[in-house]
């Protein structure tokens, strides 16, 4: 059995160098999936590559989509080739992703410098889907020298993503206090940088204030980054060559102060806890006998999660 499973990550593995893009979409199956086959082909190819990973999070319906479109289109006129993962809500029942970001982006299908992934969230925690991280690493491999990971933009996913990222760009929008939320959500202190996309609805100018006056309240950055606010219109690309001007920056300020090894451990860590949630949630679905002492009250929380981490399966 151990023979041709090697033999199969060979042939996968020589087909991904010579830069088989049915290979890197068969790759990313079987990592988002779990399959032994995609772990022993992720721990060969981990770590090859330096993408520029950018994290773009914001409310829904705040545009993301359209100004990632726009973001690919100007990282494209400067000749990078570009991988897109992108994080979309899952149904609770089926666990279908609804693959609206992969939609938006069509009119880069036929560009073979541009890879576009939906990544179904299944109910993951943050909104992150557990394979986002391997998902990246393999892109990394791959040879893309930008990487944009749009998350879902709900919940806990917009403070993960910056675990992830090397830089994060929080987008909002004038019309739908956006910003107010985001204070309260603590993306503040995790942005590096802000678009205030449709900017061409009432209200920018008004938002742009909040958030420097927010900004000035923050605590400082590594290296003394100072978050720029950029406005967009992502629907006509007004203001999205100077936020891509912004991305660049931000990564030129991480390479000058060494900040992106932290970035990259920071990444391998989130891998790591993300592993571990999917095994507790796991094992306390095959546990039902232990949470229903838990519920009668002869167990403690701490007691059942004890027994059902034990690889022994005592009690």
């Amino acid at each position: 059995m151990t023979e041709p499973r090697e033999a199969q990550v060979q042939d996968l593995e020589a087909r991904f160098h010579q830069g088989d893009v049915r290979a890197l979409a068969r790759a990313l199956t079987l990592v988002e999936s779990g399959h032994p086959l995609g772990q022993a082909l992720l721990k060969r190819l981990r770590g090859r590559g330096r993408a520029k990973v950018v994290g773009i999070t914001g409310s829904p319906g705040a545009g993301k989509s359209t100004l990632t479109d726009r973001l690919i289109l100007e990282a494209r006129k400067r000749g990078e080739r570009v991988g897109v993962l992108a994080v979309d809500p899952s149904s609770p029942f089926t666990g279908g992703a609804i693959l609206g970001d992969r939609i938006r982006m069509m009119r880069h299908h036929q560009d073979p410098g541009v890879y576009i992934r939906s990544l179904a969230s299944r109910g993951a925690l943050g909104g992150l889907a557990g394979a986002t991280v391997a998902a990246l690493s393999l892109l990394e491999a791959f040879g893309f020298d930008r990487i944009f990971v749009e998350t879902v933009g709900v919940g806990q996913s917009e403070v993960d993503i910056a675990r992830v990222a090397d830089t994060t760009l929080l987008v909002l929008t004038p019309a739908a206090g956006d910003a107010v939320q985001a204070f309260k959500a603590g993306v503040m202190e995790i942005a590096d940088l802000f678009a205030v996309n449709k900017f061409d609805l009432p209200g920018g100018e008004r938002i742009i204030q909040e958030l420097k006056s927010a900004l000035e309240l923050s605590p400082p950055r590594p290296g003394g980054w100072r978050p720029p606010i950029y406005p967009t219109v992502a629907a006509t690309g007004e203001g999205v060559e100077a936020l891509f001007t912004g991305l660049e920056a931000h990564h030129q300020h991480l390479l000058a102060h060494g900040l992106l090894e932290d970035h990259r451990l920071e990444r391998a860590r989130f891998e790591v806890e993300s592993v571990i949630q999917e095994w507790g949630r796991r094992r306390t679905r095959e546990g039902l006998e232990l949470v229903a002492r838990v519920a009668q009250g002869d167990l403690s929380p701490e007691e059942a999660a004890m027994a059902l981490l034990d690889p022994k399966g005592g009690t």
